[in-house]
């Protein structure tokens, strides 16, 4: 996971995962973004976590999220972004939501085309990833 996320710290302590949580509610709130589990139905068992900023100058937002490596190819990830999709539309009235990821991690790229994301480009060695430079390729939805 951490391999494939750009501001996550390794390793990663109980504190980071404290602070990361504390803000959640006061920045849904505040409307400034809008973070979700990703759980099982039944259980709730925790898969991961998916979230939505919020650029109110341009009406959009972004996705990102991730998943557990013992969870990965279960759909968890596309079920979770449509529903965030739907939740920007219709209940934040944006009018476009984007989300990139590197390259070098395509099943990430798989879940953007997944729920009708369309390719927008590519920012070659955009972010300098421990000793490697990433290409960050982009995605969006425009709210039809």
């Amino acid at each position: 996971m951490y391999r494939n996320t750009i501001y996550l710290p390794y390793p990663y302590s109980i504190e980071d995962a404290l602070s990361w949580i504390e803000h959640h509610l006061d920045n849904f709130k505040a409307n400034i973004s809008y973070e979700f589990a990703i759980t099982d139905k039944e259980s709730g068992e925790l898969f991961g976590a998916i979230a939505l900023s919020n650029n109110q100058t341009f009406n959009n937002g972004e996705i990102a999220y991730w998943i557990g490596e013992e969870f990965l190819g279960n759909g968890f990830a596309t079920e979770a972004a449509e529903g965030i999709i739907q939740f920007a539309f219709e209940e934040k009235q944006y009018h476009k939501v984007f989300a990139r990821y590197f390259r070098s991690n395509p099943s990430s790229g798989r879940v953007m085309q997944k729920v009708g994301m369309k390719k927008e480009g590519t920012l070659f060695d955009h972010v300098r990833k421990e000793i490697r430079y990433e290409n960050l390729v982009y995605y969006g939805i425009i709210n039809a």
